[in-house]
């Protein structure tokens, strides 16, 4: 049986490290421990050549998202993969609050107060007034001393 595959983002891990010290992040981060209901990761891990970089697990903690989301083993992506995947995305908790947003503003939109006149949709960039059968007030002047039509 062959032996099992272990992902790209974990491969050149050695023994545990030590614990992180957090600094003034220390009361963040802790309270972001107990939001998620998840320990901090450890923020880096070792890259090709011996030098800490930033870890995806790390990434996926902060963003809230569940463990795995990006990071876990069957996905197979290579630890820069896990990190665009997770910069391209959003905080869930950030996403929900735009909705909150947005169907506030939908609601006062179709149910607006009581004496709060309704908004005047602006006419979008490049496109014409309704015409009035001139292009000028010059080539309207001009055609009635000619008495003719303006030209479009």
């Amino acid at each position: 049986m062959p032996p099992a595959r272990v992902s790209r983002a974990r491969r050149g891990t050695r023994a545990e490290p030590p614990p992180v010290e957090w600094g003034e992040y220390a009361a963040a981060v802790h309270r972001w421990e107990l939001i998620t209901g998840r320990p901090a990761p450890y923020p880096t891990q070792p890259g090709r050549h011996g030098r800490p970089v930033l870890a995806p697990a790390f990434v996926e903690w902060l963003m809230g998202l569940p463990p795995g989301w990006a990071t876990a083993d069957h996905l197979d992506l290579p630890r820069t993969a896990q990190l665009r995947a997770l910069g391209n995305g959003v905080m869930p908790q950030q996403a929900a609050h735009a909705l909150r947003l947005l169907l506030a503003d939908l609601t006062h939109l179709n149910h607006p107060p009581a004496g709060v006149p309704l908004p005047v949709p602006a006419r979008p960039r490049g496109t014409a007034r309704p015409s009035t059968g001139t292009s000028r007030p010059a080539d309207a002047a001009r055609a009635r001393r000619a008495g003719t039509g303006a030209r479009p």
